[in-house]
């Protein structure tokens, strides 16, 4: 009979502690987009591109910046622009990023966006620092950020990888993405880019080796 109580109280608990189906909907998609990076990232050779023919040019790894000042990166972002994903196939809309360092040196992200009937979509996760972390500095500019549920992230499929390679001298903008170059956000402070700051992103991608800037789409902000 003991026995029998105590697996329905376990029984219970797990029902009482099963997510919302809104939560489950981020954590499915985000564990299928960062598995698929992270499982490439760990097969050598694996998703790697052709080699190019004889006398083309050869593209340059992708670099992150070489140092983050943290705390004044963290608050409020406006995605403005972005290679659209599937992860974030629902937002059509209004997307923002509020992030806060936590005493353990991590960031609490809570993702924010408008879905095509109107309602607010969340999401809350956790970035993690992969470059050294050294004070408030972080070097190189490098994270890695997971959608899972706090229990899950353990995986090493869970976690897609998140580097900052432009930074506005004044922290107005900043530019995210990933070593195969196939992930891009630009986020800004407001919701929309000058037109000169949007010029000067795309020059600076240009260079940075993202040849195809035809699929970046202008993400909209209502008044």
């Amino acid at each position: 009979m003991k026995k029998l109580n105590s697996e329905s109280g376990r029984l219970q608990s797990l029902r009482r502690s099963r997510p919302s189906a809104k939560a489950r909907r981020w954590w499915a998609a985000g564990l299928l987009a960062t598995a698929a990076l992270t499982s490439l990232a760990q097969v050598p050779g694996a998703g790697a591109a052709p080699a190019p023919p004889a006398g083309s040019a050869v593209l340059a790894p992708l670099q992150s910046l070489p140092s983050l000042e943290v705390p004044p990166y963290m608050g409020t972002w406006y995605q403005v622009a972005l290679f659209p994903n599937v992860f974030q196939r629902q937002c059509v809309s209004d997307t923002t990023a509020i992030y806060r360092q936590q005493p353990d040196g991590t960031v609490e992200v809570k993702n924010r966006c408008r879905t095509a009937d109107g309602r607010m979509d969340e999401a809350l996760g956790q970035a993690r620092p992969t470059g050294t972390l050294t004070g408030t500095t972080l070097a190189p500019a490098r994270l890695e950020v997971s959608f899972l549920p706090a229990w899950l992230r353990w995986l090493p499929v869970g976690w897609g990888r998140y580097w900052v390679i432009q930074l506005a001298e004044d922290g107005r903008y900043a530019v995210i993405s990933e070593p195969k170059r196939e992930y891009l956000w630009i986020l800004s402070r407001q919701p929309r880019l000058s037109p000169a700051d949007e010029a000067a992103i795309r020059s600076r991608l240009a260079q940075q080796g993202f040849a195809d800037l035809s699929k970046l789409q202008m993400h909209r902000h209502t008044p």
